[in-house]
């Protein structure tokens, strides 16, 4: 248990400092490690002794990243991937096996939602799913050989909110995993853990770098589970690089004051958003028109960066707006310093069928806005000119 705060343990959580006395952590771009003799290479791949074999394994840099991660989820251990869908594939991977049976919320990102439906079934591996504003519905899509229970809150590109305490009860009624993807809110915001999760799933890419760089993901929870996932990425290789990881703890380093004012600026622009005539709804989890905006008060510490919103005139009005964008940048990512705006219908959801979209909350207007770190006045006034074009 850290005896500091968050924000100091993402500063002063770092490796010991070698004999140069550093101040700031060294970027150890290594393969490999030496040993002293044939007894400490032995009794180091024994794990009789704590050390760095091969960096597949363990780095100095990622694990720096992965101490400061279990810090700020009050996990035990985790480990650290190249990609946030690394960090999916091999956490499912690790603790499923033939004949087990996932239950999901809908709502969850598109590779995801292809694993569960393209890949796993190859395994005998099968998945229900339930409405993420039915979660009444879970209980009877419980089988016998369910083995985890899966969900993201806020959701992609949704930004549905799901009640965790209610999710962490129901795991634990029927002894089946919970697993969370907490990606948008982030640690600094949530804390699934605390409400009863045993993994957490992060895309490091989105607001843990926070600057549109690197790569990475990081699976957290207890030892026990851990060590499996380990174990399967040792052998398997979706292992985070040293460099990505070294980047991706500096910027730790700034998550909690860069998740701040990403707030900050997020809720100005959705309550400008839901003022504006052109726009059919909005939806962001600190405004109180949001459905589950007293289950988003209760478990998180702020709203998120992420609007989600319709703009008028369907798919047409979407693909206009989306056309006139001047300075925000036009892209499929999320949680940079710069705001960046998606057209799901036409783009990264034009291939799901309108049922598909529309059960999960896309319709052909959707927009999805990632709020950045740039004045308001110049995002909202961006916004602005692009729905009265």
């Amino acid at each position: 248990m850290s005896k500091h705060n968050f924000e100091t343990d993402a500063i002063r959580n770092q490796t010991e400092r070698t004999q140069f006395s550093e101040h700031s952590t060294p970027l150890y771009l290594t393969s490999g490690f030496t040993f002293d003799d044939a007894e400490d290479m032995r009794a180091s791949f024994a794990e009789e002794k704590p050390k760095n074999l091969y960096s597949r394994f363990s780095n100095p840099n990622t694990s720096e990243f992965v101490a400061k991660v279990v810090a700020m989820e009050g996990a035990e251990d985790g480990f650290a991937f190249a990609t946030g869908m690394a960090a999916v594939f091999s956490t499912f991977g690790a603790l499923l096996s033939s004949g087990d049976h996932i239950v999901s919320c809908r709502s969850v990102f598109g590779s995801t939602h292809a694993l569960f439906t393209k890949y796993f079934p190859k395994w005998n591996i099968e998945t229900s799913y339930f409405n993420i504003n039915n979660p009444e519905t879970i209980e009877g899509l419980i089988q016998p050989n369910t083995k985890i229970l899966y969900a993201e809150t806020p959701t992609n590109p949704g930004i549905d909110v799901i009640d965790l305490e209610l999710l962490g009860q129901i795991a634990k009624k029927h002894n089946i995993l919970l697993v969370i993807d907490n990606c948008f809110a982030t640690p600094y915001i949530q804390q699934p853990i605390k409400f009863g999760a045993d993994l957490v799933i992060h895309s490091a890419t989105k607001l843990m770098d926070g600057q549109g760089r690197v790569l990475g993901g990081i699976t957290v929870g207890s030892k026990e589970l851990i060590r499996e996932i380990y174990l399967f990425s040792r052998n398997t290789g979706p292992a985070m690089s040293p460099f990505n990881a070294w980047v991706l703890s500096k910027s730790l380093e700034t998550l909690a004051i860069r998740v701040d004012r990403h707030c900050e600026n997020a809720l100005k622009v959705a309550e400008y958003l839901e003022n504006h005539s052109s726009i059919n709804w909005v939806k962001y989890p600190f405004l109180k028109s949001h459905p589950k905006y007293d289950v988003a008060k209760k478990q998180m510490k702020l709203g998120g960066s992420i609007i989600a919103f319709e703009v008028k005139g369907g798919i047409d009005g979407g693909r206009n707006f989306f056309n006139n964008i001047k300075m925000c940048s036009l892209s499929a990512n999320l949680g940079d310093t710069r705001t960046i705006v998606t057209h799901p219908a036409s783009t990264t959801h034009s291939k799901l069928s309108v049922e598909d979209r529309l059960e999960v909350g896309i319709t052909d207007g959707s927009v999805r806005i990632s709020v950045g770190l740039e004045n308001t006045e110049d995002i909202i006034a961006d916004l602005k000119q692009a729905l009265e074009s």
